[in-house]
């Protein structure tokens, strides 16, 4: 079953990537030329907002579940160890988090140009997060799990 998950959990983040890069170029595209917010941006922020919340909840029971994250204080003084426990979560609940109040704040707003704004502003700093969380793996981006 950890198989299957390690699997998915790696297979998704292609799709959060994609989505998070489409969410980042139309809304760039959007507020640059102050262009209204059509129901397709809307369609792929709440794709990638379902995709990152369905990433989440594998990833929390993989963190769970797995024996490479070891709960004792000598794993901070290993930095792989320490990278799995506490590292990549942490790192990957704010992208999460950012992505998630990108999409909440945008529908709340009214001014299209506002919207697609916000949602540049945090999708790209939560591309960033990921970006750095999966170089630090030390597994590479095109990895799947062994």
């Amino acid at each position: 079953m950890l198989d299957l998950l390690l699997l998915t959990h790696s297979v998704l983040r292609y799709f959060i990537l994609v989505f998070l890069l489409i969410v980042i170029v139309r809304s760039f595209m959007g507020w640059q030329k102050k262009s209204l917010y059509l129901p397709l941006d809307d369609k792929f922020s709440l794709w990638l907002f379902m995709f990152t919340h369905t990433q989440l909840l594998i990833g929390l029971i993989v963190y769970f579940i797995s024996p490479v994250v070891i709960f004792s204080a000598a794993s901070m003084k290993d930095t792989v160890a320490r990278y799995w426990l506490v590292e990549h979560i942490t790192m990957m609940v704010i992208a999460i988090v950012l992505i998630t109040v990108a999409r909440i704040t945008a529908k709340k707003m009214v001014d299209a140009v506002a919207k697609h704004k916000r949602l540049f502003i945090f999708n790209t700093i939560a591309l960033v997060i990921i970006l750095l969380a999966i170089a630090q793996s030390g597994r590479g981006f095109f990895s799947f799990p062994a």
